[in-house]
């Protein structure tokens, strides 16, 4: 049988078509429009997710035996806001994960009703991308739309929503709303109240890898589908990235240097750190996960490259680096400002210590640097709850690079394991959808049999020594710029 991966991204829709054995069959894409209507603002119009992902589809089943197909399922960009009306009509674009224009909301969440609330409804507090303040800002900015709202979704189920007709969602993704009780895995009476809203406007809550329908009459006819191909709820990208890489059962780390970068860390038993740095939240496998979230991670790097120095070609430029752990130019990737720790909408991009001698290898070798120095302010704080993650896997656009994943290990001083695969989200959506049909008994069995490290890169002492030393250094730079960006 086949099953289909789906990762709704941010600045396209990847399709992977997998079979019982996890072989990966065949891989599409499509890419999409990203709009930037203000400073800070960011929104896509999620017809363009479902028409694209409808091509995609096409391509990707057109050499395959159709009557294998048995599910399909889904990783998705998180946090998202999607409203519908009672015609089923999107309301206004969908608000993403980055948008930072909920500051005053988020404000009011934290401060207001108090961190302490949030944490005792959600196990979390507010963060600028998080998908309540968004429903707030409606409420407040667009009272005629929010009027209008009879649905409440996140981007990926409106694909389940348009291929099914189910609406639905999932624990993992749910988690990054600010609305559900993440330790009891349901929707928060609480913040449904805080934010305007009845539970008749939110979607039903499944588990990731449970199937929440079959494939509408006329999406089966236009794929040339069987109506019985099942539909599985899936899982936020992180979530399902951390399938794809086998990141499930208790301790297990996976590091993502996508758009955004995470830190992922997989756990039998529920857990919040003392300041909420870190996401609390439910795992695709049916328990929890801590997570931490860098909102620009090879975004810096492509930025750089493409916007900055006019180049695409990236190999190219990081092949001159080869002083690791002495280069005295730091990089703070704070493009589209920070969540995990500083929880800062307000924070920017920055080098820091340029002199006359400072090069453009230099400058290049500070982003890469400078995005896993970030990362490891969230591994700090995992550390601190005492939390010992000793290897990582690692998935995402910067997995290619050879040079970044010596970084990555020697910045955290872990062993760091490539698998096999490295499709993320996507196929970690196939193997949800392989346990929603019953070809795996859980999701650790579809993991334990699918996903193989083929390389690991180690850290070294004296590398290691070295950059916890640059790493000392460059946790000093924000809180000394925290300030300026406020000002800014």
């Amino acid at each position: 049988m086949y099953y289909i991966g789906v990762d709704l991204g941010t600045s396209s829709v990847k399709l992977l078509l997998m079979d019982g054995a996890g072989q990966i069959c065949k891989i599409t894409s499509r890419e999409y429009d990203l709009e930037f209507p203000h400073p800070g603002w960011s929104q896509q119009n999620p017809y363009d997710w479902f028409e694209q992902s409808m091509d995609g589809l096409k391509e990707l089943l057109s050499e395959c035996d159709k009557s294998q197909v048995a599910g399909i399922s889904f990783g998705g960009q998180m946090h998202g806001l999607v409203v519908l009306d009672a015609d089923d009509n999107v309301i206004r674009p969908a608000i993403l994960w980055n948008d930072n224009r909920t500051t005053k909301q988020v404000d009011y969440l934290n401060n207001v009703i108090g961190k302490d609330k949030l944490s005792e409804y959600t196990a979390n507090i507010a963060f600028a991308g998080f998908t309540a303040p968004k429903i707030l800002w409606m409420k407040e900015n667009e009272p005629e739309n929010f009027a209008k709202i009879e649905k409440i979704m996140l981007p990926k189920d409106y694909l389940a929503y348009r291929l099914s007709g189910s609406f639905c969602t999932d624990y993992s993704d749910a988690s990054g709303m600010l609305l559900l009780d993440v330790k009891n895995r349901k929707w928060s009476k609480e913040m449904m109240d805080i934010c305007g809203i009845t539970e008749e406007k939110l979607p039903k809550l499944y588990e990731s890898y449970e199937v929440v329908g079959t494939l509408l009459p006329e999406i089966a006819s236009e794929l040339g589908l069987s109506t019985d191909v099942k539909v599985i709820a899936g899982a936020g990208d992180n979530a399902a990235a951390a399938v794809g890489t086998g990141t499930v059962g208790d301790g297990k780390c996976n590091i993502s240097l996508g758009t955004s970068g995470t830190i992922f860390i997989s756990s039998k038993n529920f857990g919040v750190d003392d300041n909420n740095a870190l996401h609390s939240f439910d795992h695709a496998d049916g328990a929890y996960h801590l997570m931490g979230c860098m909102l620009s991670a090879a975004s810096c790097n492509k930025w750089w490259m493409e916007e900055i120095i006019g180049t695409s070609d990236f190999a190219k430029e990081q092949a001159g680096i080869d002083k690791l752990g002495e280069n005295h130019v730091f990089y703070l990737p704070y493009l589209m400002g920070e969540r995990s720790p500083h929880n800062d909408p307000n924070a920017r991009g920055a080098f820091v210590g340029m002199t006359m001698d400072s090069t453009r290898t230099d400058m290049t070798q500070a982003v890469l640097e400078g995005v896993v120095f970030a990362l490891r302010d969230s591994f700090e704080v995992a550390k601190s709850l005492g939390i010992k993650i000793e290897r990582t896997k690692i998935c995402g656009g910067g997995a290619k690079s050879p040079l970044w994943k010596e970084m990555l290990a020697n910045i955290l001083n872990i062993s760091v394991d490539v698998v096999e695969t490295e499709e993320g989200p996507s196929m970690g959506g196939a193997m949800l959808a392989a346990v929603g049909c019953g070809e795996y008994e859980s999701v650790e069995a579809a993991a334990q049999a699918i996903v193989k490290v083929v390389d690991t890169v180690e850290p070294t002492p004296e590398l290691a020594a070295k950059y916890d030393k640059r790493y000392q250094e460059f946790k000093q730079i924000y809180p000394a710029l925290k300030g300026v960006f406020q000002n800014m």
